[in-house]
């Protein structure tokens, strides 16, 4: 193992964190900015006209729509920390029993027998040990975002379908019935947020520089996904001041909750 090799892990592993901190930096000043810009703030728009639409129905028939999205998104979340918590089993398992270490750690039979044939970087017991830590926080991480994500939508199922008209406040009872979606929103959003960090810290196995590649991509594909700038020019060319009020409350509930 020599040192130049081990010196990879000290300069593109803090690097490769560095633009993934960055990007999401980046993202969360856009969004508490210019939320009309971002996929997260147009869902956050969107999902207030929802609340209202299904809470001002006097007649109660949007009552089992309401229920349903809010079963399908607790599916949704349900499906993703089963899949967290089960990855979470099988790392603690390969970690205790010591079995992928003599995968990652092979050495060459040809030469000096200093280089690996699978890792370039750091491959100690220790490395190992903390690359393992690494995937296995990500997916810890993911199992209790997806948790809370399940709470606030079992909140809000049983919010929403209190008649606005029994509110004292309905403007308040629809900001708050809007916050406990939105946070359930933002929870399963960051639960995916660490499947996708997951993937660049399991290259990191193979070494700082697939690592570093897959943080690159992922930020470029992020960048893709998060961005759309087309619904903040429509609603400027023309969008009356119902709309904009609208916009303007939800995107403080947006950056109060992010």
């Amino acid at each position: 193992m020599t040192s130049k090799s081990e010196a990879l892990d000290y300069v593109l592993v803090p690097l490769g964190l560095a633009v993934m901190a960055g990007y999401h930096l980046w993202l969360l000043l856009r969004i508490r900015r210019r939320p009309a810009t971002t996929v997260i703030g147009i869902n956050a728009i969107n999902r207030r006209i929802w609340v209202r639409h299904i809470m001002e129905d006097a007649s109660g028939k949007n009552g089992v729509l309401a229920v349903q999205t809010m079963r399908n998104a607790i599916m949704a979340s349900s499906v993703l920390a089963t899949v967290a918590i089960t990855l979470s089993s099988l790392v603690a398992a390969l970690m205790a029993s010591g079995a992928a270490h003599g995968l990652f750690s092979r050495r060459d039979d040809v030469g000096d027998g200093n280089s690996n044939i699978i890792v370039l970087g750091a491959t100690g017991e220790v490395a190992l040990s903390a690359k393992f830590l690494a995937i296995l926080i990500c997916f810890l991480v993911a199992f209790l975002l997806n948790v809370q994500s399940i709470r606030y939508y079992s909140h809000t199922g049983t919010l929403i379908n209190v008649p606005l008209r029994a509110h004292r406040r309905p403007g308040l009872a629809v900001d708050y019935v809007t916050g406990t979606l939105n946070r359930g929103s933002y929870f399963w959003s960051l639960g995916v947020r660490a499947f996708y960090f997951s993937c660049p810290v399991f290259l990191w196995l193979f070494g700082p520089i697939p690592m570093f590649a897959a943080c690159v991509a992922m930020v470029c594909t992020l960048y893709f996904l998060d961005v759309y700038k087309e619904w903040e020019e429509e609603e400027s060319d023309g969008c009356g001041g119902g709309d904009e009020e609208t916009k303007a409350d939800t995107a403080t509930a947006t950056a109060t909750a992010v």
